[in-house]
């Protein structure tokens, strides 16, 4: 997600970049790819990008179904599941944007404690704000992480991991809504509602947003194109907290006032991992 959604969280997140005239998808940072954060990768290697038919949210495990959340949590401060289900959107576009957000991917299934569930489509999506610098890649995955002792806890804990994955990743301080090698916001944490003080860990490289606090759902989810065009892909009729309308019903309502030229799906996430593009007569979002 990177336009500037920087409300990220731990464990777990995704985005990509591609090219049809791409034969490869090289897997981004070497210390990042596929490794525990904190863990060097011995080597590269590099991912096939395939081309393939359209598929909405390829997961990894199709246990979202028809994307209705699970009723993992309890609706107040403790976690009585000791899971929860997270949602992590990605966007970078920096370098091979594409091989960054599939190397994302990797490393947050790499994460102690998480359990990726489902990936989105990759979008290509224009920039936000900033309008002179390239188009972003973003994409969304679903992941099964710790709930915590509370779900604040569990909350904070996710997004100082997410942080920390954006650094191994050579995530640079910048403007906002400037250029981004890796932006990975936390977007919905089960049923939490939250607003509290971030860890030190989990502070915002963004000097605007230095001192905020971590608000879930992201604060600025349902205003987002770029955000709510993945999430649709992997749980359409959500609701999250305190939003009162599905996200398949935010993404509709966005598409009509950003336009379908916002966003264009242009890859679908390949079981062995990678992703593959999608045929040029593949139906696009919003649907025609």
């Amino acid at each position: 997600m990177s336009h500037e959604l920087a409300e990220t969280a731990p464990e777990g997140c995704i985005v990509g970049r591609s090219s049809d005239h791409a034969d490869v998808v090289r897997a981004g940072p070497p210390e990042a790819r596929g490794q525990p954060v904190g863990q060097i990768a011995p080597h590269r290697r590099e991912a096939p990008f395939q081309r393939a038919g359209a598929g909405r949210g390829v997961g990894v495990e199709q246990a979202d179904g028809d994307g209705r959340h699970p009723p993992s949590l309890a609706r107040g401060g403790s976690a009585l599941a000791g899971r929860v289900r997270a949602y992590v959107g990605l966007g970078a576009n920096v370098g091979d944007a594409a091989a960054t957000l599939a190397a994302a991917v990797a490393a947050l299934a790499a994460m102690p404690g998480a359990r990726l569930v489902r990936v989105s489509r990759l979008y290509v999506t224009v920039p936000i704000g900033v309008v002179d610098q390239p188009d972003f890649h973003n994409a969304a995955v679903a992941l099964e992480v710790p709930a915590g002792a509370t779900l604040e806890l569990g909350a904070t804990a996710l997004l100082a991991g997410l942080k920390q994955l954006e650094r191994a990743f050579g995530r640079r301080a910048r403007g906002h809504w400037g250029p981004r090698e890796l932006d990975l916001d936390l977007l919905v944490f089960g049923r939490a509602r939250l607003s509290v003080p971030r860890a030190p860990a989990g502070e915002s490289d963004d000097p605007a947003k230095v001192g905020r606090p971590l608000e879930v759902p992201h604060p600025e989810a349902r205003r987002r194109l770029f955000v709510l065009a993945p999430l649709a892909d992997l749980a359409p009729e959500l609701v999250p907290p305190g939003w009162g309308e599905r996200v398949r019903s935010a993404r509709d309502r966005q598409a009509r006032a950003e336009g379908r030229e916002a966003v264009r799906p242009v890859a679908s996430w390949a079981r062995e991992g990678g992703w593959r593009l999608l045929d040029s007569s593949a139906d696009g979002y919003p649907p025609r």
